[in-house]
């Protein structure tokens, strides 16, 4: 049963509340106008919201109030001008009136003739065919460095001459934009993904909604990342997709912060229709070119990293996986650290060649502190090189970039 929240006219509201308990569902909460049921969101804590897309009933503080509780909202638009008030707002997916259950919320029965009938999005061309990079680099928990080896690849394919995308995936804990000093009220991922949604996601919109942050002489567009987890089920697992897809047009490389969690166990609820937290995980993972798989130099960063990498494999396959070890140290590995941490893998895991990031914390606080990218705040770290030779390996570098001419004083 789906506890709802209705913001509608008199006869609309009339019509769902009679036909609620046929369908399974209960109406926790009638308003009069926006203003009033945004007011009660947090008291009566609805699953869903069904407004008009008209000003009286839907406005600012109902959407604010809505993401803040990760609540979901269904808009019924009956006019024109009801669909441009939405957008004004960001909502771009509108109901047609008037407002029906069978619309809104169908039965088990009618999902499964929608998930049939939903457009199938076509399989990835081959690599080798794709003039774009995606990159989608994840860890498991414990914080082995994701974001920060995320920011340094993509600074590092932007410093080469490539056109970079940076965008921070992560539904558990994102951190892409405090980490480079970059506001996010208006998170850019989330906003990509509701224009995806309703198919209006182009190049310019990519521009509009990305921030510019610069490194070196060159510019890292970056899509920032969730300012609430709550807002999780923003990012839907075809929206990501989708997202991913429209990028290849506008940036050579895209590189994806993701989370931690590869768990599905949200597929055994009994709503088909339900989003799924680490469904934007996955979608980024199954739609990356090159998978970088990050975890930490000891011994519970490398338990850790051995466990959950046997389900990457089985999400992603072999081939596109690049193994990292990040924080290598003799501190907390012991003598020849490097030597033991290739022996570890290469016993339980069966990697081979992985790319071990020296431990280097002055550099990455400097980065931090100053609110840049490794390049610029530590050039010469021995981090910045091992990271830099990834970067190499997963796209040659300098490809793009026409050679400097020197000026003679």
């Amino acid at each position: 049963m789906t506890d709802v929240a209705l913001a509608l006219p008199i006869d609309d509201e009339q019509r769902l509340v009679a036909g609620a308990a046929r369908h399974g569902h209960r109406i926790v909460a009638r308003c009069s106008g926006g203003e009033e049921l945004a007011a009660r969101i947090g008291a009566v804590r609805p699953e869903l919201v069904i407004a008009a897309a008209a000003p009286q009933y839907l406005n600012a503080r109902l959407v604010g109030a809505c993401d803040e509780y990760g609540v979901r909202l269904a808009v019924v638009a009956g006019a024109p001008a009801d669909r441009r008030h939405a957008a004004s707002l960001g909502l771009l997916e509108v109901l047609d009136g008037p407002a029906e259950w069978e619309r809104l919320l169908p039965r088990d029965d009618e999902v499964d003739e929608q998930t049939r009938a939903r457009p199938v999005i076509p399989p990835p061309r081959e690599v080798a065919e794709r003039s774009s990079l995606v990159v989608a680099v994840w860890g498991p928990s414990g914080a082995p460095g994701r974001t920060s080896l995320a920011i340094t690849l993509a600074a590092e394919f932007a410093m080469a001459g490539a056109r970079v995308a940076l965008a921070d995936a992560d539904t558990h804990g994102a951190s892409i934009a405090p980490a480079l000093g970059l506001l996010d009220e208006a998170p850019g991922f989330a906003a990509a993904c509701r224009l995806a949604g309703a198919g209006s996601l182009t190049s310019a919109e990519f521009s509009r909604i990305a921030q510019p942050h610069r490194t070196g002489r060159d510019e890292v567009q970056v899509l920032t990342g969730l300012g609430r987890p709550g807002r999780w089920p923003e990012l839907g697992a075809d929206r990501v997709e989708a997202v991913i897809g429209a990028a290849r047009d506008w940036a050579e490389v895209l590189v994806v912060d993701t989370a931690a969690s590869l768990e599905q166990d949200e597929e055994l609820s009994s709503d088909l229709a339900a989003p799924r937290r680490n469904a934007a995980t996955i979608a980024a993972l199954r739609s990356a070119d090159r998978v970088v798989a990050v975890g930490a130099a000891d011994p519970v960063g490398l338990s850790r990293f051995l466990r959950a990498h046997a389900d990457l494999l089985e999400l992603t396959g072999p081939e596109r996986v690049t193994t990292v070890v990040n924080k290598v140290r003799a501190s907390a590995i012991g003598l020849n650290p490097v030597a033991q941490v290739r022996q570890t893998l290469a016993r339980f895991g069966g990697i081979q060649d992985p790319v071990l990031v020296p431990w280097n914390p002055a550099a990455f606080d400097a980065a931090m502190l100053s609110g840049r990218t490794l390049p610029d705040a530590a050039p010469r770290s021995a981090a910045r090189v091992a990271i830099r030779e990834l970067a190499g390996r997963l796209r040659p570098l300098g490809a793009d970039r026409p050679p400097r001419r020197r000026v003679r004083a």
